[in-house]
Parts: C-alpha cells; sequence; structure tokens
C-alpha cells in the first residue's frame, strides 16, 4: 500500500488557555538548531514503529499503517512532554533539582519508548530486533516517506518545538518572554536571543539562533582563516588541510639529503637556506659513502679541499645526485685521497724485546747421541720467523750428567735450530 500522496498535518491538541491578567503576547523564538535535530529524530521513530508493527503479516505493510502510527505517536510525546516536569519532580524529590538531560536526549527516548509500545508478537519473540534485515527495511521506509513527502520537515519541526518548549523549563532553548503589546514583541524580536540568523559566510547555508553565532563561526567550514602553518595565505577553514600537506610554503618536509645521513626536518620555503647552511655536512655524508674505509678527519679534510677548490658549484647542487656527480669530479682533479695510517706501538721493537726475553728450556738429556730439546710453541707467525732468523741460541742448563756431556761434546756446545714453522719439538744433533 503507498503512502498517502496528501500529507495532513499533524500537530498536538493545544489546552484552552486560561485567562489571566498581564502580558498576551509570547515570544515563540527557539533553538532552532536543537528543534531541527528534534524533528530529524521523528521520522526513524515513525518508521521503527510501522515496521515493527506489520512484521510478519500477510496482509499488512509499513504504508499501511503509517498515518494511524503517526497520530498516535504526536499524542503520546506531547502527553509524556506534558506531564515532564511533574516526573522530574517526582523522581528527583523536589522542585530544586537540577534535571540536566538535554531535550533532544529526553524527546529521544520518548520516541524509542513510543516505537517499543508498537511492536507485534512477532517482533517481540523472535530475533528480529537485532537482524540487519530489520534496520536495512526501516532506513528503505524512511527513505520511502521523505521521496513521497510524507510529514515534511517543516511540520515535524512545529510538532518538535511544542515538544520542546514542554521540556525545557529553564527557558535554555527556547525564549520564555511575554509582552503587553505586539509592538513591544516587534521591538523584541529583531533582538532576542534566540532569534533565527543565517551564517554571513560565503558558501554556508547554516541556520542557527543568535547565541549561538559565535559557536558556529568557530567550526564554520567556509569561515576564511589564517592558514595554520603562518604562511602568508588565508583560506577556508575545510580547505586547510589539504593547502597544510600538499602546497603550503611552510610544511615540514625532510631534507634532500635524507638517504644519506641528514636527518633534518625544514619548512619547504627554508630548504634551500638549510641546504646552504649545511653545505659541509651535506659533503662529508657523500664522501663516507664513496670512501666508506675512511676516518671522518681524513674526509673532513677533503672536505675542506673541495669547498676550496670549487665552492660555488658545490652551493649549486640541491640533490644526492647532483653533489655525488660533482664531487667525483673535483676530486678527479684533486687526485687521490690522502689517508694517515694510525700510529701503533712499533711491532719490530715489541718482537725483538719478546724474543731477547725468550730462553728455551731443555730437560734432562738421556740419550746421548739424539738429543731433542723442547721448544714452546710460538703463537706469533711473526714473532717465529724472526726468531728463526736470527739463529737463536739454546741456552742448556746444567744438568746432573753435566760432566759426562761436556766431555762427550765438548765444551760450550752451540745447538743451531733451525728453521721451523710452529713444531713444538725440535730435534738436534751435537757435535762430537
Amino acid at each position: 500500500m503507498d503512502l498517502p500522496a496528501i500529507d495532513v498535518e499533524v500537530v498536538p491538541e493545544k489546552f484552552e488557555d486560561v485567562k489571566v491578567e498581564g502580558p498576551s503576547f509570547p515570544c515563540d523564538l527557539f533553538d532552532t538548531e536543537v528543534v531541527h535535530k528534534i524533528a530529524q529524530a521523528l521520522l526513524p521513530g515513525l518508521a521503527s514503529a510501522c515496521v515493527d508493527n506489520t512484521t510478519g503479516g500477510l496482509f499488512r505493510s509499513p504504508a499501511s499503517v503509517a498515518v494511524d502510527i503517526r497520530k498516535e505517536m504526536v499524542e503520546h510525546l506531547t502527553q509524556r512532554s506534558e506531564s515532564f516536569v511533574a516526573e522530574s519532580v517526582i523522581l528527583e524529590g523536589g522542585a530544586d533539582t537540577e534535571v540536566s538531560e538535554h531535550p533532544f536526549d529526553i524527546i529521544s527516548d520518548f520516541v524509542d519508548d513510543f516505537a517499543s509500545s508498537k511492536r507485534n508478537l512477532f517482533s517481540r519473540v523472535s530475533g528480529w530486533l537485532l537482524s540487519e534485515r530489520r534496520e536495512d527495511r526501516i532506513d528503505d521506509f524512511v527513505q520511502e516517506m521523505e521521496n513521497n513527502g510524507f510529514w515534511l520537515l517543516d511540520r515535524r519541526e512545529a510538532v518538535a518545538q511544542i515538544l520542546l518548549k514542554n521540556v525545557d523549563f529553564k527557558n535554555a532553548f527556547h525564549c520564555n518572554m511575554n509582552f503587553g503589546s505586539a509592538e513591544e514583541l516587534d521591538e523584541h524580536n529583531p533582538n532576542c536571543g534566540f532569534r533565527s540568523i543565517n551564517c554571513m559566510n560565503e558558501g554556508c547555508n547554516s541556520s542557527f539562533c543568535a547565541a549561538h553565532m559565535e559557536k558556529h563561526d568557530s567550526i564554520c567550514p567556509f569561515k576564511i582563516i589564517p592558514c595554520e602553518q603562518h604562511c602568508s595565505e588565508s583560506l577556508m577553514r575545510r580547505e586547510m588541510d589539504r593547502h597544510c600537506i600538499t602546497v603550503c610554503p611552510m610544511k615540514l618536509v625532510n631534507c634532500h639529503f635524507y638517504s644519506i645521513g641528514c636527518q633534518s626536518t625544514v619548512p619547504h620555503c627554508m630548504v634551500e637556506q638549510h641546504q646552504s647552511d649545511n653545505l659541509d655536512s651535506h659533503l662529508l655524508y657523500v664522501l663516507q659513502v664513496t670512501h666508506k674505509d675512511v676516518s671522518t678527519e681524513d674526509l673532513k679534510r677533503r672536505v675542506e679541499q673541495l669547498k676550496e677548490s670549487s665552492p660555488n658549484e658545490l652551493a649549486e647542487a640541491k640533490n644526492v645526485r647532483s653533489l655525488t656527480s660533482k664531487v667525483k669530479n673535483l676530486e678527479s682533479t684533486l687526485g687521490p685521497l690522502e689517508v694517515t695510517v694510525p700510529t701503533t706501538e712499533n711491532k719490530e721493537n715489541t718482537e725483538t724485546e719478546n724474543n731477547e726475553n725468550t730462553e728455551v728450556t731443555v730437560p734432562k738429556i738421556e740419550n746421548k747421541e739424539n738429543t731433542e730439546v723442547a721448544v714452546p710453541k710460538i703463537e706469533n707467525k711473526e714473532n717465529t720467523e724472526t726468531e728463526n732468523k736470527r739463529n737463536t741460541e739454546v741456552i742448556v742448563p746444567k744438568t746432573e750428567n753435566e760432566e759426562k756431556i761436556q766431555t762427550e761434546n765438548n765444551e760450550n756446545t752451540e745447538i743451531n735450530v733451525s728453521e721451523t714453522e710452529n713444531k713444538e719439538h725440535i730435534p738436534v744433533e751435537a757435535e762430537h
């Protein structure tokens, strides 16, 4: 069943005002932002009630019950809003107790309570309420009502104004002033804090009460503001993010020599100044790549040579590739890089001292003919070669059979030890 082509206006029933002496011209201005927000919540609430009320039915659709349920919904919300203040006083225990709920939250709870009361048996006992299909059907029905002009926004806002006035007993979202004449009311309206105004920023169509002008102005996407990165540009707030990360001259970028070691981040407009001020360090980074095993001190001297040979040419290099090419060209004219050999202790003197202090102890000689002298294992090959070249003399200490050995081998026998390659025992034949 299709929705009715002509929407019948439904407004809450108004009770006749009791005649009292005093002003008879009240100000009917509201916080338009809150009114609009409440009106937007009414249509999804109605769709939920209609879908849940007809789920599982074979002969009824949400559109077939929309008119009746809308009327019931408006009556329910009106009654709940009129009794809200009294209920709050009873629940909280006194009229002076603060009620912190926002009108939108209060009325949204009323809408949810009404939608829950319209659920049929199938909706209550099945898993329908938690299904994605239910949400899809509600969204589809909301779209259908909007397309058919069912319960237009301005009519929903009229209902929302009455509901807001009923629950806003602190007068924080509507004007409660009354005047004795129409002239006084007309004089008040242009200055009322709840008068509706439009945003003055070009391109913005927002409408809000005058009291919220400053709040809106602080978030309006169409307001022209200075660049957040302090460049000379002024632009719309909604374009600020794109400007700051794309074309802003003050956006932070990595140095062009970041890949070889320079970790600086500088504003885009100051990249050239950074490269000029840090030419020495950039040259050092390039040389460290091309001469990996050279000390930093040698490379620093090379940097000075390069700067002296062609400072202007090096300053023109804007990236790693161009600076590396220029450095190689200059080095070809300067000649090989002079490398300082690190100073160490004189190895030869050390080896000589070790050789002079080395004594090879020969154990007791039992065999007269074949005498073996035990030589300690020499770990350093270079020391061994030096020691062998000098024909180390082995001093044989006195033994128990000293007289016999001296007689057979002649006095002061000198044993020449041949060159060896790290052998533990060296055989020696005594001269007779």
